[in-house]
């Protein structure tokens, strides 16, 4: 599945890769991937710009950390982000019952 097929989503899906812990930017890719059984391959150009708004928002707080001589900025939830995740989990839900809904499933 491509970026297209989660519109809307992305933010929900960092935001629970993050409350497991903190990562950077390739680690949230990576788990986001294995989560989601390979299906979800996000390429970098889609996540990075999300881990700014969210970061600009307030939902993530980034810090830079040195690993084995690399540079890297490792993001973890907030307070806000908490809460933004708990609203997009309940979309999440009732966007999955119209869908149902409407599709007859």
């Amino acid at each position: 599945m491509d970026a297209d097929g989660i519109h809307g989503q992305l933010d929900t899906l960092i935001l629970a890769t993050l409350k497991r812990g903190e990562a950077h930017g390739y680690a949230i890719i990576s788990a986001l991937r294995e989560h989601s059984g390979e299906r979800l391959d996000l390429p970098s150009g889609t996540v990075y710009p999300a881990l700014r708004r969210l970061e600009r928002a307030g939902s993530i707080r980034g810090t830079w950390s040195q690993d084995a001589g690399r540079r890297r900025r490792v993001y973890a939830l907030t307070e806000d982000g908490l809460k933004a995740l708990d609203k997009g989990v309940r979309d999440w839900k009732s966007l999955r019952e119209v869908m149902s809904a409407v599709l007859g499933a």
